[in-house]
């Protein structure tokens, strides 16, 4: 093994003190299974089918470890019922001002302890007004829960930045009012716009009169594409919608043929998103439970990293996924070989892509990102020193 393999092949550690980004994260999908259990004590409303407003009266169970598996097991069981019945539960306890707040500052401390240092967490605030709440009371109580996390990470020796994607339902007709509620919010915590749902009969052309609106008022948007329906939702989110990056987005990959000598040809779609520079939010660990991939190994992150796209390592969920950044860079250094190198290289992709200003998003890359990790490059000198020391007084 040569000293560079040494030097940039990460040890668990390691890849979680390095400074990591993400973009795509759902606030109601990474919840705590201790708080979850006590806001539902709290006796919260909700309404998990969305009429009337009944108390939440039972988790599948009260044992914060055995709620946490039952969530991963859910999420795994291949049901599509058993896992929206696993938002039923997040949003549900989602419904006060004091809950939300409480949520977002343990996300933003989550994050931060698995060495994140800038995220985009998304959500919808349409599902959390059961309680009374307005949609602007929604995002105010958010934003106040992300500060408050990043001021307690702070005092832990830690550094994160958090913006908030405010997210509508495709399946609703909200888009343009969320849309429009993201805008007034721009500068104030909200960096941007998204839309989440089911792709398959709700294409993004369905809200074309947000996206519009977005534009003219130069504002970002990213599209939940590509995940689960395949090449035309990736195309309307693009050619017709105009988002600047895909949610996932891993259906790209079927536009990419590779022949049995080695040889890739890329189609027109492929090649406009890599000539373009979209960025692809990819989540590996949930693409496994959708079956958009088989395994680790085979998952299309490989090829596209490869072929140089613009490709990001997200979470999705990560109480559903059980996983965190760390887990996901694990995986993919195990399946892939990945070393520091490209982790550096997905970080970078992913602050480029970031919905904050340039200075900003450079300054994270030149002060931040490179200083990490060329200080968990240089871990390597100080332990081969300490290696040969021992081995020389050993013989003297």
């Amino acid at each position: 093994m040569t000293s560079q393999t040494i030097a940039n092949t990460p040890t668990p550690d390691q890849i979680r003190r390095a400074p990591k980004v993400l973009l795509h994260d759902h606030l109601d999908g990474g919840l705590r299974p201790g708080t979850i259990v006590e806001l539902a004590r709290e006796n919260v409303p909700h309404s998990p089918n969305g009429v009337g407003g009944a108390p939440i009266t039972q988790l599948p169970d009260t044992d914060p470890e055995k709620l946490g598996a039952w969530f991963r097991e859910a999420a795994d069981s291949g049901s599509l019922e058993r896992y929206l019945e696993t938002f039923s539960h997040t949003v549900g306890v989602m419904q006060t001002r004091d809950a939300l707040a409480r949520v977002a500052a343990e996300c933003a401390e989550d994050l931060a302890a698995d060495g994140v240092v800038y995220a985009e967490v998304r959500y919808a605030p349409e599902q959390h007004l059961e309680g009374g709440l307005s949609l602007e009371e929604v995002v105010e109580a958010v934003n106040e829960g992300f500060r408050e996390g990043e001021r307690r990470a702070r005092e832990n020796g830690l550094r994160i930045r958090v913006g908030a994607l405010l997210t509508a339902m495709r399946h609703a007709a909200r888009a343009l009012e969320i849309a429009e509620l993201a805008n007034r919010y721009r500068d104030l915590g909200v960096v941007g716009f998204d839309i989440a749902g089911a792709e398959a009969g709700y294409p993004p052309t369905r809200h074309l009169d947000a996206f519009e609106y977005l534009k003219r008022e130069n504002n970002h948007f990213t599209i939940h594409a590509g995940e689960a329906f395949g090449l035309p939702s990736i195309w309307q989110a693009l050619q017709w919608c105009g988002a600047d990056r895909l949610g996932h987005g891993v259906r790209i990959i079927d536009d990419i043929q590779v022949h049995e000598d080695g040889r890739v040809e890329l189609g027109r779609l492929a090649s406009y998103v890599r000539d373009k520079r979209i960025p692809l939010e990819l989540c590996p660990s949930s693409n496994l439970q959708t079956g958009a991939a088989a395994s680790y190994a085979e998952h299309p992150i490989g090829l596209l990293r490869r072929l140089h796209f613009r490709a990001t390592v997200n979470t999705d969920n990560r109480l559903m996924s059980h996983t965190s950044m760390s887990r996901e860079f694990e995986h993919l250094v195990e399946a892939f070989g990945y070393t520091l190198d490209d982790m550096q290289w997905f970080s970078v992709n992913a602050m480029k892509s970031a919905f904050i200003p340039f200075d900003e998003r450079l300054a994270m890359i030149n002060d931040v990102i490179k200083p990490g990790y060329a200080e968990l490059k240089s871990e390597w000198l100080f332990r081969q020193t300490a290696s040969t020391s021992g081995s020389v007084d050993s013989e003297g």
